[in-house]
């Protein structure tokens, strides 16, 4: 249900990264996301090195074949870097690609102020974007290089890793509710949509989502699709998933009102 999924992702990468690292990977990346999005850019600033750390050690655990859950960063980096020692994940870019991102990542945030309260610095959207990004570009790339499961699988994966979260959707077992209550019909249909990611939801599960007469979900769902707007399409399995039109009106119009407020 909905865009690619916490557990789903660690199952795909655990094996071969140990289960518990992949654990707390997902959890930086996903805690590091949500308040991204909620613009509170000093935790993605601080969390930044957490991330760095957790990925550090499961680089280096594959890598020398030796778990440690607590060794320290700049130790990762070192075996990963020492061309003397025996390496075990080839070819030997991937890791060392990943580190150096790591590093500018590592080092940024530090000599930024960001780790100790600084008169001189105050956490803002650029650098917490540049971080960001940078820990997207190393979330993707682990996922690329640790998928355990059709490339077909991981593709769409990335691909979702890359769109909005959705703060303001609460999950409540099987059902899905928009929790804010200043969306027109439209707006909602989207961000469900959004939240569906390339699967999509049928007209079933939209009248089931959408918190709206039936009459007025169809209506919007006829403006949404027409060629007018072209901001959804009907799939050939019956489902309706945003178009690149849709994706930018989200992106332009509507990323506000993916927060819960």
């Amino acid at each position: 249900m909905g865009l690619v999924e916490e557990k789903f992702l660690i199952n795909k990468i655990s094996p071969p990264i140990d289960y518990f690292l992949a654990t707390q990977l997902m959890s930086e990346f996903i805690s590091m996301e949500r308040r991204f999005i909620q613009r509170d850019w000093g935790p993605a600033e601080l969390d930044g090195g957490q991330f760095c750390e957790v990925l550090a050690r499961i680089i280096y655990h594959i890598d020398s074949a030796n778990l440690n859950l607590s060794k320290a960063f700049d130790d990762c980096r070192k075996y990963i870097e020492n061309d003397s020692v025996p390496h075990v994940i080839q070819p030997r870019s991937n890791a060392l690609h990943i580190f150096k991102v790591l590093s500018v990542i590592y080092k940024f945030r530090s000599q930024r102020g960001a780790v100790h309260i600084s008169p001189n610095y105050t956490p803002n959207h650029m650098d917490s974007k540049f971080l960001i990004e940078s820990v997207r570009w190393c979330m993707n790339e682990t996922l690329r290089v640790f998928w355990n499961g059709s490339d077909e699988e991981r593709a769409k994966s990335i691909r979702e890793l890359l769109q909005f979260d959705v703060p303001c959707i609460g999950a409540f077992n099987d059902v899905l509710l928009v929790q804010r209550t200043d969306l027109t019909a439209e707006e909602e249909i989207l961000v469900i949509l959004h939240y569906a990611g390339e699967l999509g939801f049928s007209r079933k599960d939209l009248g089931f989502y959408v918190l709206r007469p039936p009459s007025t979900i169809t209506s919007s769902l006829q403006r949404l699709v027409s060629s007018n707007m072209r901001q959804i399409i009907l799939l050939t399995t019956g489902k309706y998933r945003l178009t690149d039109l849709g994706e930018k009106r989200i992106r332009d119009e509507l990323a506000d009102k993916l927060l819960l407020t």
